[in-house]
């Protein structure tokens, strides 16, 4: 159901109702009982949600991680685990002495 906002053109009183769109118009004011209550014009409110096309190309910001696999990536050892096991680290190649001229 939409919510209207309305307003007393006698009193300034306002208030949002929600409202069927097929209920009538209200037309007298909750405050002060003048038939001055009227409905205002205002923009439409809304709000995407979830991970469609507005959070993936127009939101500006990456692409949200989806726990989906996509690939050999997402089967690798998790970070925790890899950071606690020493590295391996492999020694250094011996440097190549050509022989000497006599």
């Amino acid at each position: 159901m939409p919510i209207y906002a309305y307003r007393c053109d006698e009193c300034g009183f306002a208030k949002d109702v929600l409202q069927k769109i097929s209920d009538p118009v209200l037309t007298v004011c909750l405050s002060c009982g003048k038939p001055s209550f009227k409905k205002q014009l205002t923009a439409a409110g809304f709000q995407l949600k979830g991970t469609g096309w507005y959070a993936t190309d127009f939101r500006g910001g990456t692409a949200p991680t989806t726990a989906i696999p996509t690939g050999p990536a997402d089967n690798a050892k998790p970070a925790a685990a890899a950071d606690s096991a020493p590295a391996a680290v492999p020694a250094p190649a011996p440097a190549a002495t050509a022989p000497k001229a006599d």
